[in-house]
């Protein structure tokens, strides 16, 4: 596995965490009585939020053991390729949407950066490990 690949793999699988872990602690933080909201919205919203945020956090982790375990780090890498495309692809459809024009601005740079590092995660992917048939 290439260097490039695994620091790539590390360092999102950290800011994945790192997004994550905030949104699934915004739950704990609106359960508590007499606290702020910590998003904007009731209760579906931090649920929904503590949800994603748990999904960021397994992905973020799975991603962080593939740069070091070169077995799964084929697929996890096309797998998070895949979800960063989705991702910019909703942000993309979100620009044609009055409701997000006027997040605009930050629409195109996410956008961007989801497909320049789905474009890592394809170009940098290690090639395909050679099987050994035991006899």
């Amino acid at each position: 596995m290439t260097a490039a690949y695994r620091i790539l793999c590390a360092l999102v699988g950290v800011a994945l965490i790192a997004i994550g872990a905030p949104l699934f602690a915004s739950f704990f933080a609106y359960q508590q009585p007499g606290g702020e909201a910590p998003l904007p919205g009731g209760p579906h919203v931090h649920y929904f939020a503590a949800t994603a945020g748990g999904a960021l956090i397994a992905w973020g982790g799975a991603l962080a053991a593939g740069a070091w375990r070169n077995e799964l780090s084929r697929s996890l890498g096309t797998a998070s390729a895949f979800a960063l495309v989705l991702l910019a692809l909703m942000r993309i459809l979100a620009w044609f949407n009055g409701d997000y024009y006027t997040d605009a601005n930050l629409q195109r740079p996410l956008a961007a950066f989801f497909l320049l590092a789905a474009l890592g995660f394809v170009w940098l992917r290690p090639a395909r490990a050679s099987r050994r048939v035991a006899a």
